[in-house]
């Protein structure tokens, strides 16, 4: 574990040193846009959220709004995410759960998170961190395939992953360092077409030679 964690340390310096303000590229003006913008980005990339939320969030601003809001009224406006229909049942179910058991408030703690509908960890732990600054480890795609190609997990799993990263990343880098990964994995190691050999992790990667895809 001892050397594991100096490796990691190395990961850490470097990704900091490529990456030194990350923040979520998710666009929000208080916890809830962010709750609702993160289930919407399931199977999405950000910039397209982004773009279907400019103009949600005119039309629908508050947990009370988007639980008077028919089915089809969210359909319509989200249609552009894909799976839309259980995105926009789970969006409306969360809001009304929001108002039923928070008085409307996002909750601050990833136990009370994970109870409203639409919400499972990844989703929590994004809340938490870029709109408390409440550390947490946001296993995405990006990170999954990263850590493993890194080494720095077996697991496929994405709670399991979560769980190997919180035993050697400080948790006060938490929220930056997953962060990284996913600056890092979309600009250079992605997963079709890694680029090896720009990479700044070359000398640190355990499947560089082998190339191998995950």
């Amino acid at each position: 574990m001892a050397q594991m964690r100096a490796r990691t340390a190395k990961i850490r310096k470097i990704l900091k040193t490529t990456y030194p303000d990350v923040k979520t590229q998710l666009r929000y003006s208080n916890p809830f846009e962010l709750l609702v913008a993160t289930i919407l980005s399931a199977q999405c990339t950000d910039k397209q959220v982004n773009g279907v939320t400019k103009d949600l969030f005119k039309k629908l601003k508050t947990p009370d709004d988007f639980a008077r809001a028919s089915q089809k009224t969210v359909e319509k406006f989200i249609r552009p995410t894909g799976f839309f229909r259980n995105k926009a049942k789970n969006i409306r179910n969360c809001a009304i759960s929001l108002i039923e058991k928070y008085k409307g408030n996002v909750p601050q703690t990833l136990d009370d998170l994970v109870t409203l509908p639409g919400v499972g960890r990844k989703t929590a732990n994004v809340v938490l961190g870029a709109a408390f600054n409440i550390p947490g480890i946001v296993v995405d795609t990006h990170v999954a395939r990263v850590s493993k190609r890194l080494g720095l997990t077996e697991n496929n799993d994405p709670v399991k992953i979560e769980f190997d990263l919180m035993k050697i990343i400080p948790k006060d880098e938490w929220n930056d360092f997953c962060l990284q990964l996913v600056y890092f994995g979309r600009a250079i190691c992605s997963a079709r077409k890694p680029a090896c050999p720009t990479c700044p992790l070359y000398d640190l990667c355990e499947y560089t030679d082998k190339r191998l895809t995950f």
